[in-house]
């Protein structure tokens, strides 16, 4: 498996022969000139991880990519953007994809919950070999081997964090939703999540617009 970051929670995975590419938002960049994918994921709807502005032009220059996301993301998206709730299971290629969680973390308790669908990317001997939980801290049943670990949020604590990092228990941790932190800030989170994780996972970083093979 290959992973490229475009910053924030924007991910492209090359997996069994697919390419596919998570949460394209508007803290990412470099992310618009690709072609050839074979499907974009949308997690939920908020400009992080969906910018609508650069959503049409990366649609139009990939024609042939499967378009997924959250059944609310979908609904505004429209066109061929098809909603996937948890448990909905389907095949892009080589790679086997499961919706799973379901909702978006808690911000305040003022402010409506939306639709938040976490992907477990994979295949027939291990359906989590990559997890993205979008905005959430959910804990699936099945064994993640790689998990992309929100970094930072307005919903989150350094300490929930944590604790979703040892409760997921995944061979090897990559941080995402690092732009609300400041970069010369982000090593006192990396080294916390590197020291505090449990033993058996590996926390490794991804250089923005880099790729890194993950076995």
């Amino acid at each position: 498996m290959r992973l490229t970051h475009f910053g924030h929670s924007c991910v492209l995975v090359e997996l069994n022969g697919s390419t596919i590419l998570i949460d394209p938002g508007s803290f990412s960049h470099g992310f618009e000139g690709i072609t050839g994918l074979d499907a974009i994921l949308v997690t939920h709807q908020h400009a992080d991880h969906a910018d609508q502005q650069r959503l049409p032009a990366l649609v139009e220059a990939n024609p042939g990519a499967a378009l997924y996301s959250d059944p609310q993301t979908a609904t505004q998206l429209g066109g061929g953007w098809r909603g996937v709730h948890a448990g909905d299971e389907f095949q892009v290629g080589g790679v086997h994809v499961t919706g799973t969680g379901g909702t978006h973390a808690v911000i305040h308790p003022d402010i409506p919950v939306i639709d938040n669908t976490a992907f477990l990317l994979g295949d027939a001997d291990n359906p989590a070999r990559l997890m993205h939980p979008g905005d959430s801290l959910f804990v699936p049943e099945q064994k993640v081997d790689v998990l992309a670990l929100p970094a930072a949020a307005p919903w989150m604590k350094m300490s929930e964090t944590i604790d979703y990092l040892r409760a997921v228990a995944p061979r090897v941790a990559v941080p995402i939703h690092q732009a609300i932190i400041a970069n010369e800030a982000t090593g006192i989170f990396y080294a916390r999540f590197a020291d505090m994780a449990a033993d058996g996972t590996d926390f490794r970083t991804m250089p923005e617009e880099s790729s890194i093979e993950v076995a």
